[in-house]
C-alpha cells in the first residue's frame, strides 16, 4: 500500500519563555548589590533609561501618546514553575531532617545544598548520610572532589555495611537536581551537560551541545571545528552557535557561592515597631530610582521606521520592561516578607526560641505563588529587625514533632544555647541533661539530635566545655 503525503493543520498551546519574562525572574532572584550592577549595566547601555537622584521606589515618566506601554502587562507572571527553563531551583515542601543554622550571614555552597536536603521528602536514614557525606565532598566550583568509591569506603567504615556504589549514585542524581543547576558534578562534562538537560526541550541546538559536551570537549578545546563540523553534522554556523550555547553555561556553579564573611549586606525590607504592632516595608536606599528619559523619548515618532527610531523604539521598549520588571520584583519580595514576618512574629517579640516550623509550601499557599518563586524571593534577601540583619531563609526551619506538639529546629537549637550558656560553670551540661530540659518543655528529641544541634552550633561537649574553664 502507497504512502501519500499530506498537511495536517493542529491548533495548540504551549508555555513560552519570552526574553522579558527571563529578564523578570532573573532579576527576581538577585541580591541588591548584584541587582544594582545590573542596573548601572542597563544605564550605561539604554540611552532612554536614566536615573534620578537618590534611591527609592522607581518611577516611570510616560514619555509619548504612543501605546508600547500598553503592551507590557500589569503584572509579570514570574510565578511559575518554570525554574527548570531558566535556572534550576529544585527546592522540596517538607523537611524531615534537622534544618542547618542560617543565622543572617550569606550562607556558602554547602549551607545552600544542606538547607535544601533538608526540604526534601522521604529521605530515609541511608540516604541521610550518604547526602550528607556527598555534600561534604563538594569544593568551591561545585564540584564532587571525591570518588564515589572513597566516599562509599569511608560510609562503610561509619557501619553502613551493606551499602554499595548504586546506592551512592541514586542519591548523587537526586543532589545534582539541587541549585545551582550543575552543582555535584564529576567532571566539566557531566556539570554542562546538567545544565544543558535543565534547558527547555526546544532550545535551538541542545542536543548537539549536549553531545559536544559529553564526547567532544577535548576536540574543542584544541580549536579543531573541521573535526567538530563533521561528528556533529553541522556546518560552521550552526557549530558556532551550538558552541556559543556551550560557552553560555557556567563551568563553575559553585562559585556563585562564593562569599566573604565580611561582606558589605544591604537589607532589601526593613522590619519596625509601630503604636498597633510592626509595620514591614522596603528599604528605599536599596535600589536606585529609575525614569525613561523624556528627552530621547520625545524623539519617537509612530510611524517612522527609519533606523534610527527603530534603535529609539527598541530601547524605549526594554527600559519599560526593566522598569516593570523592577516593580514586579519590588511588590513580590514585599508581599513575601510581609507574610514570612507575619508567620513569624512571635519571633520579633521573643527571639529565637519562638520561631515556628516554616517551610517554603506554607508562604506559597498563603501568597498564591509557586515555591520556586519564593525560593528565588528569600535567596540572598535581607531583612533588618530590632533583632538584627537577617536572610529571609533564616525564618524557615524544619518541623519537630507531630500534631499539635511541633517546634521548629530553629527554636529548639536556640533553647540548647541558652541552657548551655546558663550552666553552672563547674558542671555543665550532659547532652543526656539537655534532652531531660526539653523534655520538660514538652520537647521530645533524641540525644543523638541533640548532639547534632549543638555541634551545628560549634558548642563543645560537657566533657570538654569542663576543661575549658
Amino acid at each position: 500500500m502507497a504512502m501519500k503525503p499530506s498537511l495536517q493543520l493542529k491548533i495548540g498551546t504551549q508555555l513560552t519563555m519570552t526574553p522579558q519574562l527571563q529578564q523578570a525572574i532573573a532579576l527576581l532572584q538577585l541580591s541588591t548589590l548584584d541587582l544594582r550592577q545590573e542596573i548601572q549595566q542597563a544605564l550605561d547601555g539604554n540611552p532612554l533609561l536614566e536615573q534620578e537622584e537618590g534611591f527609592g521606589e522607581i518611577s516611570v515618566s510616560e514619555p509619548t501618546e504612543d501605546s508600547w506601554n500598553n503592551e507590557i502587562p500589569d503584572q509579570l507572571y514570574v510565578d511559575s514553575d518554570w525554574s527548570d527553563t531558566y535556572q534550576d531551583t529544585n527546592y522540596y515542601s517538607n523537611a524531615q531532617a534537622p534544618d542547618f543554622e542560617r543565622d543572617g550571614h550569606v550562607q556558602g555552597l554547602k549551607e545552600q545544598l544542606s538547607w535544601q536536603l533538608t526540604l526534601q521528602q522521604d529521605v530515609t536514614v541511608q540516604e541521610q548520610q550518604i547526602a550528607e557525606s556527598l555534600i561534604d565532598s563538594v569544593n568551591s566550583d561545585g564540584y564532587l572532589a571525591q570518588p564515589l568509591e572513597d566516599i562509599c569506603a569511608g560510609l562503610r567504615n561509619q557501619g553502613l555495611n551493606t551499602l554499595n556504589i548504586k546506592d551512592i549514585e541514586a542519591v548523587l542524581k537526586r543532589l545534582q537536581q539541587f541549585e545551582p543547576t550543575g552543582v555535584m558534578a564529576r567532571s566539566l562534562s557531566e556539570c554542562l551537560t546538567l545544565q544543558l538537560n535543565a534547558l527547555p526541550a526546544s532550545t535551538p541546538w541542545r542536543a548537539q551541545a549536549s553531545r559536544l559536551a559529553r564526547q567532544f570537549l577535548d576536540v574543542l578545546a584544541c580549536g579543531n571545528h573541521k573535526l567538530l563540523m563533521r561528528r556533529l553534522s553541522l556546518n560552521e554556523q550552526q557549530l558556532n552557535e551550538t558552541i556559543a550555547l556551550l560557552r553560555s553555561l557556567d563551568p563553575r556553579p559553585g562559585s556563585l557561592f562564593d562569599t566573604d564573611s565580611d561582606a558589605y549586606i544591604i537589607p532589601d525590607l526593613l522590619m519596625r515597631k509601630v503604636t498597633h504592632g510592626w509595620s514591614i516595608e522596603l528599604n528605599p536606599d536599596a535600589i536606585p530610582r529609575l525614569r525613561i528619559q523624556s528627552d530621547y523619548a520625545a524623539l519617537i515618532r509612530r510611524a517612522d521606521h527609519s533606523p534610527d527610531n527603530q534603535f529609539l523604539k527598541q530601547h524605549l521598549s526594554d527600559a519599560q520592561w526593566l522598569i516593570k520588571s523592577l516593580h514586579s520584583r519590588n511588590d513580590t519580595l514585599l508581599k513575601v516578607g510581609q507574610a514570612i514576618m507575619h508567620y513569624q512574629q512571635d519571633f520579633l517579640d521573643q527571639g529565637e526560641a519562638a520561631m515556628k516550623p516554616l517551610i517554603l509550601a506554607n508562604i506559597a499557599e498563603q501568597v498564591g505563588m509557586h515555591e520556586s518563586t519564593i525560593s528565588r524571593v528569600t535567596t540572598q534577601k535581607f531583612i533588618h529587625t530590632p533583632r538584627g540583619v537577617f536572610e529571609l531563609k533564616h525564618f524557615f526551619s524544619s518541623q519537630v514533632g507531630e500534631g499539635a506538639n511541633t517546634h521548629s529546629s530553629t527554636a529548639i537549637r536556640a533553647r540548647i544555647r541558652k541552657f548551655i550558656n546558663d550552666e553552672p560553670s563547674h558542671k555543665p551540661l550532659s547532652d543526656s541533661r539537655l534532652v531531660e530540659m526539653l523534655a520538660e518543655a514538652d520537647i521530645h528529641i533524641a540525644r543523638r539530635t541533640v548532639a547534632k544541634y549543638r555541634e551545628s552550633m560549634n558548642l563543645a561537649s560537657a566533657s570538654q566545655r569542663k576543661r575549658m574553664r
